[in-house]
């Protein structure tokens, strides 16, 4: 083969780190590859490449492995060593320093026996660390050790009752290894017993609780999932009435009310409505898993499962809160056919409402009402009104008397919506021989007490972000309470300051209650009403 061939063949393709050359970087050749062409032949042309070339193709001829040990190799690399080159010393241009992490050249192990070779370029494959599974449609499997100790529990409580369990021996079960409150019991037993055999074997439980991954979800989820439907991914009002009459036949506090089954109905229903005024938010009538999550409902339960004393577990379960919605509902209905009207309604407080809230309550502004009856409100739109009414401190009573306000629907509340409800209030002042307030001198204050982002209007999350907004309403249609804000009663100053966890509504259940049991009594408010009644606001709620 002669080296002309060679020289003169195709050097479209050249890779420039192919020629080796420490004086010039690859990346200028790479950049100017006429140059590299140049050299390149330049290269062949020199006396000792031919004498390699020659060898190299000799050696190929006679069949003999360019990677053998011991012959050519050895030549070829003392060849290599020897190659020349292009550039006189002392000529060459000093390169710029690089980092040996940035430099390719420096990186690259010269591991290959062939100098016309290419370069074996060796790429360490990325390490793939493995990610954990962090997402199962059914819940995360239990722990091992977890698991085996349920099961060890489990077995305990069926050793005895090989056949199952029913559903009055099933609240053991409930309480000791699903840790919810025992008036779950019933509603976990049907949820678990589709066939509705009447008993829960162990097996059936163990497929349940246990497989089903139930045991690793947190309470919030474990109840969802009890009470809901099937084919429902929120839950209802209808979902919490048998939990409620199970709480009513079983729980201590009361007993008193198992010869009354007209009154534990409406108990269980006063609280449901309690529950969905607090915690459902959307007011579609759906409690979602992230709304239960977010209340307290469960904690509540919990209180109710443990204490003896049903009257002091005040969030949803107090029998006295029930006691003085339902005695005021029934003080109001007059011919006792369960609806209310307006002439009804405008006697509530004392007749502290003006007529146009309650035209606005009726005209189902801040809530569509449930009786389906014109002109009417049922008892549940009785329960949302009363709990907005003395409790304008919380979020739902907010956005409900907001709504009331907001005459056009555009979400701020301006002068003139303000100045169209404080007239009939300075009307009433006037009448009553109050010294009337001017509204311009009550919008001062109000602008002063709220402190809005904007002056010319007020927004709801204005009133959610000041803690006298319930007084913000009371001016403009509540005439008791706003005397009494103006007045600043000492004595609920120091009930508040006694113990400032209750809520407004804490406060006014526990004064009404105390009312309302003396005059249901009428021996003893004659004879010592004023010592009880003395005895009662001294003492801490």
């Amino acid at each position: 083969m002669d080296i002309d061939a060679v020289v003169g063949g195709d050097f479209a393709s050249l890779d420039p780190e192919l020629l080796q050359l420490p004086e010039l970087s690859p990346f200028a050749l790479k950049a100017s590859p006429q140059i590299a062409d140049d050299l390149f032949s330049q290269w062949l042309s020199l006396p000792q490449t031919g004498r390699l070339v020659k060898s190299l193709i000799d050696d190929a001829s006679s069949g003999i492995s360019i990677g053998a040990q011991g012959n050519s190799l050895s030549a070829n690399a003392a060849g290599i060593n020897s190659l020349p080159s292009m550039f006189q010393a002392g000529s060459t241009p000093p390169l710029s320093p690089r980092s040996s992490s940035g430099s390719p050249r420096s990186s690259k192990p010269k591991t290959s026996p062939s100098s016309l070779g290419s370069p074996l370029k060796l790429v360490s494959e990325p390490v793939r660390e493995a990610i954990p599974q962090f997402y199962f449609q059914n819940g995360r499997p239990p722990p091992n050790g977890l698991k085996e100790q349920c099961l060890s529990r489990i077995d305990d409580l069926f050793s005895s009752h090989m056949d199952g369990l029913q559903v009055q021996e099933f609240k053991t079960v409930t309480k000791e290894v699903c840790k919810l409150p025992t008036f779950l019991s019933s509603a976990l037993f049907r949820k678990i017993d589709t066939g509705c055999s009447g008993i829960v074997t162990r097996d059936a439980f163990i497929r349940y609780w246990v497989d089903g991954n139930m045991m690793t979800m947190d309470t919030a989820t474990q109840v969802f999932k009890i009470l809901k439907q099937s084919d429902c991914n929120y839950l209802t009002q209808v979902d919490f009435k048998p939990v409620l009459l199970e709480l009513v036949a079983t729980h201590p506090g009361l007993e008193f009310l198992h010869g009354t089954p007209e009154f534990q109905e409406r108990y269980a229903e006063t609280v449901i409505y309690r529950i969905f005024y607090y915690i459902s938010r959307s007011g579609t009538g759906r409690l979602t898993l992230r709304e239960l999550k977010r209340g307290n409902l469960i904690a509540a339960m919990q209180h109710a499962d443990e204490e003896e004393d049903i009257n002091k577990v005040l969030r949803y379960f107090s029998y006295e809160h029930f006691y003085v919605i339902y005695c005021k509902f029934w003080e109001l209905d007059t011919d006792h056919d369960f609806f209310i009207d307006k002439e009804n309604l405008i006697r509530y407080g004392n007749h502290a409402l003006t007529y146009r809230i309650v035209d606005r309550i009726f005209s189902q502004v801040p809530r569509k009402f449930t009786s389906k009856i014109e002109g009417k409100m049922g008892y549940e739109d009785f329960v949302y009104f009363m709990l907005s009414e003395e409790d304008k401190s919380c979020e739902p009573s907010l956005e409900y008397w907001f709504k009331c306000i907001d005459l056009d629907g555009n979400g701020v509340l301006t002068r003139n919506e303000l100045q169209f409800f404080y007239e009939e209030q300075l009307h009433r002042m006037e009448c009553m021989a109050q010294e009337p307030v001017l509204f311009e001198d009550i919008l001062c204050q109000i602008v002063d007490m709220i402190g809005p982002e904007k002056e010319d209007y007020f927004t709801l999350k204005d009133l959610k972000g000041c803690k006298l907004s319930g007084n913000f309403f009371n001016i403009l249609f509540n005439l008791n309470k706003f005397i009494a804000f103006e007045s600043r009663d000492p004595f609920l100053i120091r009930q508040e300051r006694e113990d400032p966890s209750l809520t407004e509504w804490d406060r006014f259940a526990h004064r009404e209650y105390i009312r309302l049991s003396m005059e249901e009594d009428g021996e003893n408010a004659s004879n010592g009403s004023v010592e009880v009644w003395d005895e009662s606001l001294e003492a801490p709620f």
